[in-house]
């Protein structure tokens, strides 16, 4: 069939692209007006039915919701803003997604204002004499950055960007548009020539290899005690039930990292829970016990490895197998036996069919796999302890958990800060469904957990969405309750309220100094921006709070009086031998 013009009467420039993201499937897009950047959002006003835009307070906003998107729906999440902000404020949400691969696409101008871009005009991020180099900058930071000058590059760089955000292993794309470029029209007739964009949309990934799958599998089979690892790309490709069906036909264990966390329901039979520096000592227990290990969408990096111990990872003693999309992560950090390139939706599947054609794996087999995930489980604890049903006061952190575990519904979503909250979050609270588990595992950035929610209970409006922060977090973030009033975005947030910023005062120990905060009420805080706030000091509070906070319409703020009595040491695996800093 002969393709068709993108246009068939001549449009600005900012329509154009508008109509390139709808092309795309995208339906929300998230910023602040300023600058030329403005001129887009003037084009999205024609736009209002099919596209919301979600105007925030703060570029930071725009940036970790835009990312949030991207990773809940596959499809490129879009923070649009002034060049010179976006750079200075958005970056969080664009390294989370450029470490975490998940696409994105950031809409940026240069303010040159032409013809005087060459003249250092005020903002100018061109690169030119006397301004600021905005490639460059966002380079650094991107897995691409693009800078159009004229019209129908402007438009195809777009196209282009949102292939590129899409291709092989996914990330963020910056786009720069010149003055010039957004003033300038095209249509029909434009050269070079505009086309529809499902042209630059990438085609599927192409199949494993099948000698190389065949080779796994097959180790995979002859292993004794297999383990599977699970990564961020196993979210990232959506595999999650092809990850579920290979452990159950083979009844191996499955773990993750922390950023694989929700990729395999915790509750299940075979689910080992996190592994590495801050796991489970049943999942590293499982881990360091295998022979071979089928590591899937994961880089293995030493955060998650607990530097890389023998003890845990070896090998000299295990078989290890890679599923990788992106060919330079495999075999990173440690040597394989066996690689499989491609897409881990259709390994898995591959795999798993490859492995039903060698015939069924004997039942005593199957059964003492299963058994050995159960004796961890009895040996090392596993979402239990007494701590979690502890009446303390200021609250023990696991207490809290199990608190909001029994309130939200299976399918709610999560979302984490950075800091220790982020550490009990990742080991204490018991994920059940895939994809209800989000956090910045791929870069611990504070001030993630607030905007995440609101752009995954934007994503997901019948799902209940829970943020849960420590009070450091919450206050970097706490403008986000006004955006969550102003468009109707009623979402929770758990406030984890130790007055400190909890890993930096513990890792001081005696010489404490800038880590610890005033006693402020965030209930009253919250209250006061519009939103419903409860102060919560005594644990029989916690239940009830919650379920009303849950039940209700608007936004709500629940600030936990939380003690300071576990650390982070605390969680540290005794694989781990040698200080940590970080939050």
């Amino acid at each position: 069939m002969a393709t068709k013009k993108l246009l068939r009467e001549e449009v600005s420039v900012p329509e154009a692209i508008v109509r390139v993201l709808e092309e795309a499937g995208i339906d929300m897009v998230f910023g602040m007006p300023g600058g030329n950047a403005m001129l887009i959002f003037d084009a999205l006003y024609s736009h209002k039915a099919t596209m919301r835009t979600v105007l925030v307070r703060h570029e930071s906003f725009a940036g970790v919701m835009a990312q949030v998107y991207g990773r809940l729906t596959g499809k490129p999440g879009v923070a649009i803003g002034q060049g010179a902000f976006m750079l200075a404020n958005a970056l969080l949400g664009v390294l989370e997604a450029h470490a975490g691969s998940s696409p994105m696409l950031l809409l940026a101008d240069l303010s040159d204002n032409a013809p005087f871009s060459h003249h250092a005009p005020y903002q100018a991020g061109t690169g030119e004499y006397g301004n600021w180099d905005a490639k460059r900058s966002f380079s650094g930071v991107t897995k691409l950055t693009m800078e159009s000058r004229e019209g129908a590059e402007a438009v195809q760089n777009t196209q282009l960007a949102i292939k590129h955000a899409l291709s092989g292993e996914c990330g963020p794309v910056a786009l720069l548009y010149h003055s010039a470029a957004l003033a300038a029209h095209v249509g029909p007739h434009t050269v070079p020539f505009l086309y529809p964009t499902r042209s630059y949309l990438p085609a599927p990934p192409p199949n494993p290899d099948p000698a190389s799958l065949s080779d796994a599998a097959r180790a995979l089979r002859e292993a004794q005690h297999p383990v599977i690892i699970a990564g961020g790309g196993v979210r990232a490709d959506n595999a999650r039930m092809e990850l579920r069906g290979l452990s159950e036909l083979i009844a191996a264990p499955v773990v993750t990292t922390a950023s694989g966390k929700g990729a395999f329901p915790e509750d299940h039979a075979l689910a080992g829970g996190v592994f590495g520096t801050f796991g489970f000592p049943a999942a590293n227990a499982l881990v360091s016990e295998t022979d071979a290990l089928l590591v899937v969408g994961s880089k293995l990096a030493p955060t998650d490895t607990a530097r890389e111990n023998p003890g845990l990872i070896d090998p000299s003693r295990q078989v290890i197998i890679q599923i990788e999309i992106e060919p330079r992560n495999a075999g990173w950090t440690f040597p394989c036996d066996h690689v499989v390139l491609g897409d881990a939706l259709a390994a898995l599947s591959q795999m798993s069919a490859a492995l039903r054609e060698e015939g069924p794996i004997p039942v005593g087999i199957l059964n003492a796999r299963k058994d050995r995930v159960q004796a961890a489980r009895r040996k090392h604890g596993f979402f239990d302890g007494p701590e979690f049903r502890s009446d303390e006061v200021p609250m023990l952190p696991q207490r809290i958990i199990a608190e909001i575990r029994k309130a939200v519904a299976d399918d709610a979503v999560i979302t984490c800060d950075g800091g220790e909250n982020r550490l009990f979050m990742t080991r204490f609270y018991q994920s059940k469904r895939p994809g209800t588990f989000l956090s910045p595992g791929s870069t611990g950035g504070m001030g993630y957990a607030i905007p995440a929610a609101l752009a995954a209970k934007l994503i997901y409006p019948q799902r209940q969405c829970v943020a849960v922060c420590g009070d450091g977090g919450f206050s970097m973030t706490m403008s986000g309750l006004m955006t969550a009033c102003e468009e109707r975005i009623p979402i929770v947030t758990v406030v984890l309220n130790n007055s400190a910023l909890g890993w930096v005062k513990h890792f001081q120990k005696e010489r404490v100094i800038a880590s610890e905060f005033s006693d402020m009420d965030m209930a009253e805080i919250a209250r006061a921006i519009g939103c419903r706030g409860f102060r919560i000091e005594q644990p029989g509070e916690l239940a009830g709070a919650l379920a009303e906070a849950l039940a209700g319409d608007v936004p709500a703020v629940l600030d936990v009086r939380t003690s300071l009595k576990i650390g982070f040491e605390d969680l540290l695996s005794p694989f781990v031998t040698t200080p940590l800093i970080g939050r």
